[in-house]
C-alpha cells in the first residue's frame, strides 16, 4: 500500500520542496494526472461503475454536465453542494443557489449561527434529498474516492443523501486505489491547500477519505463523466 506519510514529507511544509526541482515536479504531476482520459479508458471505467451500482452518465463539456445535472435534481427538492470546483466552474453550483427552482442547504446554513444552530445544521447537512458535488480520483475497477478536510460532504455520500450527483472531469480516473491515493496527495491536496490558504487564510488537510467501492442501492450515485479537465 502507498505510504502517504513521503508525500506529507514532500508537501507538508514549505521548506520541504526543492524550489529547484518543483517545475519539473509539477509538469510531471500535471501529465499523469491533469490531462483528460481517452474513450476507452472512459468506456472501461464506466462499464465498472455500473457494474457496482453507479449509474454513469457522459458529457461532452461543462455545459451539457450542466443541463444534464440540472435535469435529474427535481424541481423543489432539497439539495446540497459541497465546496466543489467542479460545480462553480459549471455554473451548477450559482443556479441551484439562485435559479429559484431548488430548496438549496447550503445558503441557508451560513446564515446560521454555528453556536446557538449546530444541531439542525448538523442535521440539514447530513441527509439532503440530493446531494452534489465530485471525488478526486475515480478507479478503473470502479471505485470513488474523496477526500476532505472536515468531512461534511462524505457521510451524504456514502448514505446520507437520497440521490448523489457527481460531476467529474475524466482527468480524475486513475487505474487502482493506490494510485487514487497518489493521486489526492501529490496532486489534489498542493492544490486545495494553497486555494485554502487563499480564500480562506487557513491550510487544508487530508482528514478523512472516503472509499466508494460499490453502491448498496443501485441507481442512487449518478457520475456525470465531462471530458474536461475540471477542478482538481
Amino acid at each position: 500500500m502507498y505510504l502517504r506519510t513521503q508525500v506529507y514529507r514532500l508537501f507538508s511544509r514549505k521548506d520541504a520542496v526543492d524550489t529547484q526541482n518543483k517545475p519539473d515536479l509539477e509538469a510531471s504531476l500535471s501529465r499523469q494526472f491533469a490531462v483528460v482520459a481517452d474513450d476507452d479508458r472512459v468506456a472501461r471505467t464506466a462499464a465498472a461503475l455500473e457494474t457496482n451500482g453507479i449509474s454513469v452518465v457522459r458529457a461532452i463539456d461543462a455545459g451539457e454536465a450542466k443541463r444534464i445535472v440540472l435535469d435529474l435534481v427535481p424541481a423543489g427538492a432539497q439539495v446540497h453542494n459541497g465546496a466543489s470546483q467542479s460545480l462553480e466552474e459549471t455554473g451548477i453550483a450559482d443556479e441551484i443557489h439562485n435559479s429559484g427552482r431548488y430548496e438549496p442547504i447550503h445558503p441557508r446554513i451560513w446564515s446560521m449561527d454555528r453556536e446557538t444552530q449546530a444541531d439542525e445544521i448538523r442535521r440539514l447537512t447530513s441527509s439532503p434529498d440530493v446531494m452534489l458535488g465530485s471525488v478526486h480520483a475515480v478507479t478503473e475497477t470502479g471505485s470513488l474516492v474523496a477526500a476532505s478536510a472536515s468531512g461534511s460532504q462524505l457521510g451524504p455520500y456514502a448514505s446520507g443523501a437520497g440521490k448523489v450527483i457527481l460531476v467529474v472531469g475524466t482527468q480524475k480516473i486513475v487505474s487502482d486505489l493506490d494510485e487514487a491515493l497518489r493521486r489526492i496527495d501529490e496532486y489534489v491536496f498542493p492544490l486545495e491547500d494553497a486555494r485554502a490558504e487563499a480564500a480562506y487564510g487557513v491550510h487544508s488537510a487530508v482528514n478523512k477519505v472516503l472509499i466508494i467501492n460499490r453502491e448498496y442501492m443501485p441507481g442512487r450515485i449518478t457520475v456525470v463523466f465531462v471530458d474536461e479537465v475540471l477542478g482538481f
